[in-house]
């Protein structure tokens, strides 16, 4: 599978665990390589493109200069929407207790950007899903956040963790994507690349 890729070494600019397995998980052989980034944005922009965007930039720290042919990198970024607000990574455990709360009981939107980045070819694109959250109570709140740190995650929740188990009613588009990256529209844009 993706035997267009052979000629490529590719690189995933992400520490993120679940980017890597799941990146392992579509078939993909990589190499981790991460830059700092400045990740602020302009109040400008739509919610709905600030993950697609951050990607894009994560993608250009790895300027065509530095980066040999052979080589495709690979960023992600992930954003959590709910009221029109995007809520990022926790600062801290009342951060984090705080965003479970504004997700209680609501559904809302979970955006992945993406880029694929070449010496000859850069492409970006995103993927939205819809997720309902059950109302959770400050016991299972403070549970979660004690017991599971979600402090590298947007919106303060995995999915794939004890809160998804309990607290997930419905996902409407990409599991996957909810995880953080989303494989299957990945793997389709790999195969055309």
């Amino acid at each position: 599978m993706l035997d267009n890729l052979k000629k490529y070494n590719i690189i995933l600019a992400s520490k993120s665990p679940r980017h890597q397995n799941l990146l392992k998980g579509i078939g993909l052989e990589f190499s981790i390589l991460t830059k700092d980034v400045d990740e602020s944005y302009s109040n400008n922009i739509s919610v709905f493109d600030v993950a697609p965007f951050l990607s894009l930039k994560k993608a250009r720290a790895f300027e065509d200069s530095e980066l040999p042919e052979n080589y495709m990198v690979i960023t992600a970024d992930t954003v959590v929407i709910v009221n029109d607000t995007i809520l990022g990574k926790p600062k801290d455990g009342e951060d984090a207790r705080n965003m479970l709360r504004l997700l209680s009981g609501k559904k809302h939107s979970v955006v992945t950007g993406v880029t694929i980045h070449t010496k000859e070819n850069t492409k970006t694109f995103s993927v939205s899903s819809k997720v309902s959250f059950d109302v959770l109570d400050d016991d299972e709140i403070e549970y979660y956040v004690n017991n599971f740190k979600p402090f590298d995650k947007a919106g303060s929740y995995g999915i794939q963790e004890w809160i998804g188990y309990i607290g997930v009613n419905s996902v409407e588009g990409s599991y996957f994507n909810v995880m953080g990256l989303p494989t299957q529209k990945l793997y389709q844009m790999l195969k055309r690349f």
